[in-house]
């Protein structure tokens, strides 16, 4: 979800591309940083940053889930009980100030194992916000699940474009070449961006 600087490029997060699939009045203003959980988002005063700024009738799009699963007590949550509690510090504070928060679970991992079946990594975590999403009626975005789908289709080889893969000396900003299997390109941001503002108009989002 996150922008990246010019260093990790083709290394791209679906909120940079976002603007391309949702009409020109709308402004995207992308406050996603790489590498957070819901907690230590908070923990750093980035919501509190968002809070001050935000006004009624925004919509605060929250997902987090790659990072709560970390093992290191700066972003650890429990999916079922500690996540739950920062998730809502998202939504109360976006009601607070009369914006409309949206929950969105994490893409999916491209993790295939030895007989080509997609592994899941996310665990508790997409069916967690899911479950917060309907207790608390806010809209929820499955992209954790439409991600998956996608990979499915694709298959191992094919996935990999939506992937930063990339051979040695392939690209000046990755010159021993990079496997990775979490981050997107430039071609996924894109896809995955496109299945945001989908959902978005099936959810019947006035943004």
């Amino acid at each position: 979800m996150a922008d990246y600087p010019p260093e990790s490029y083709p290394m791209q997060g679906w909120g940079d591309k976002l603007h391309l699939f949702i009409p020109d009045f709308v402004r995207v203003v992308n406050k996603a940083v790489c590498g957070r959980s819901s907690k230590s988002f908070i923990e750093e005063g980035r919501l509190e940053e968002i809070l001050q700024t935000i006004k009624p009738g925004d919509y605060l799009f929250i997902q987090f889930g790659h990072n709560d699963s970390k093992e290191d007590a700066e972003r650890h949550t429990s999916p079922w009980s500690t996540y739950h509690r920062y998730l809502r510090h998202y939504i109360d504070g976006a009601r607070a100030k009369e914006a409309f928060p949206v929950l969105i679970s994490s893409i999916c991992r491209r993790h295939f194992d030895v007989d080509g079946l997609l592994i899941n990594t996310h665990g508790k975590y997409p069916r967690s916000m899911e479950a917060l999403a309907a207790q608390e009626k806010v809209p929820f975005i499955e992209l954790c699940g439409r991600t998956a789908v996608a990979f499915k289709e694709m298959g191992d080889a094919k996935s990999r474009e939506w992937l930063t893969w990339l051979r040695p000396g392939e690209h000046p900003n990755y010159p021993e070449g990079i496997e990775d299997n979490t981050h997107l390109n430039e071609q996924g941001a894109e896809a995955v961006a496109r299945m945001v503002a989908d959902a978005i108009i099936k959810l019947n989002l006035k943004l």
